[in-house]
């Protein structure tokens, strides 16, 4: 009986193309909601393999392409597409000089900072060697180019736009995303594999003024600093030690100029947990700590709390995640590590599962070069958001087109 690596070996599948198909999507990033030339670049490849389905234009720019291969399950493979408002320095000859308006209409530089161009180029690689391979499994396989990730709504915007009447229902949803690990290695685990995430803008308000007249004033830059700091204690002080949460005060502005005291300042906060009550907890902490604040300073409005985006948990189905372990190990050897660490970092992957209550698996590919790696001092080494994040292409290409294919025949192979 011929394994899952054998069927991948028995219709071996030129990179090359996809490596220049890699750095066109790196060169050309585009921002959340404005995904448009990426999208049609995707639907393009798709339509010159022949075998898919296309669905266009759900949720925004989202597409999803349906490869109806013979009875058997339903497998949906993701991919997300949108980059950061990031000034690229990594010094790549492919590197991007983009800019373009965000949604507040104001000019960016724009980076695929997170590793989106290789998630695409991996999963249309991926959807060729599926067709290729055809004779060998059965069943129905979902290629899904997801809008919006960044700010964590585009999965819900696909579902909410009626994504599962234009698509066939999934058995599995499973997904990948390349980290700062070592180049062509694979990492998963059973469980939560990444955190849940919050973010909100906070605004105070106090009682603007002259700089040399602070007590005609109420001075909202203070009263903000103070606030900033008292935030630090929620974490090491009410959270329990052996569960995970994360505060970060990610942005905080007041006023335009040295010599006047502003009216208002704005708090740009970001929590992760894992679990709900902690979640609960820290948001509780934060709105006590900020009332708290504003009337010990005076404040003459009470703050206003407005949440910007929110990321669910990412569980991993433990049963699902252990088949999938076993066919990682067989094909990895020791490139596969069945129970790597759990990350803070956050997606809004899951909904595309928890939406139907189906099961969903998501894992990590190793984006750095070895020798890089080797040296030890991984903490140097930059990670996505970063202007200097720049995965090797070798082999992270190639191991993210084979997890994502074993995934898929693990469950469709005849």
């Amino acid at each position: 009986m011929a394994t899952l690596s054998n069927i991948l070996h028995s219709a071996p599948l030129d990179l090359t193309p996809y490596e220049s198909l890699y750095k066109h999507f790196h060169s050309n990033p585009e921002l959340s909601l404005q995904e448009r030339a990426t999208s049609e670049k995707v639907a393009a490849h798709l339509h010159k393999l022949g075998a898919y389905e296309l669905h266009t234009h759900i949720g925004g720019y989202g597409l999803a392409g349906v490869f109806r291969n013979g009875p058997g399950r339903t497998i949906l493979l993701r991919a997300d597409m949108d980059a950061l408002p990031v000034q690229e320095l990594t010094g790549l000859p492919y590197a991007s000089t983009v800019r373009m308006r965000d949604a507040d209409g104001v000019e960016k530089p724009v980076m695929h900072a997170c590793g989106h161009d290789m998630h695409m180029t991996c999963l249309l690689a991926a959807a060729e060697t599926l067709v290729r391979t055809r004779d060998s499994w059965s069943g129905t396989l979902i290629v899904l180019f997801q809008p919006n990730e960044e700010r964590g709504a585009g999965a819900q915007a696909m579902v909410d736009d009626g994504l599962y009447e234009k698509i066939p229902k999934p058995d599995f949803v499973f997904g990948q995303h390349v980290m700062r690990l070592r180049a062509g290695t694979i990492g998963s685990r059973q469980g939560t594999i990444m955190a849940a995430c919050d973010s909100m803008k906070v605004t105070v308000f106090g009682r603007g003024g002259h700089g040399s007249l602070p007590h005609y004033t109420v001075d909202p830059a203070l009263l903000a600093a103070h606030i900033v700091v008292r935030l630090q204690g929620i974490v090491s002080r009410e959270v329990d030690p052996s569960d995970l949460a994360v505060v970060t005060v990610g942005s905080l502005q007041a006023g335009q100029t040295e010599n006047i005291i502003a009216d208002r300042a704005e708090i740009g906060l970001d929590f992760r947990t894992v679990k709900l009550e902690t979640r609960e907890k820290v948001i509780a902490a934060i709105k006590r700590i900020v009332e708290a604040e504003c009337a010990a300073s005076g404040s003459p409005k009470p703050p206003v709390f407005t949440p910007t985006r929110r990321f669910p948990p990412t569980n991993n189905d433990h049963e699902v995640a252990a088949v999938l372990a076993a066919s990682f190990a067989e094909h990895f050897q020791g490139d596969f590590n069945p129970d790597t660490e759990r990350t803070n970092v956050s997606e809004d992957f899951p909904t595309l599962a928890t939406a139907i209550g189906v099961p969903s698996v998501f894992w990590f590919l190793g984006g750095i070069d070895h020798a890089l790696w080797d040296q030890g001092q991984t903490e140097e080494i930059p990670g996505n958001h970063s202007a200097l994040f720049a995965p090797v292409i070798h082999p992270t290409l190639k191991a993210g087109v084979d997890a994502l294919c074993i995934a898929a025949l693990t469950f469709l192979k005849k």
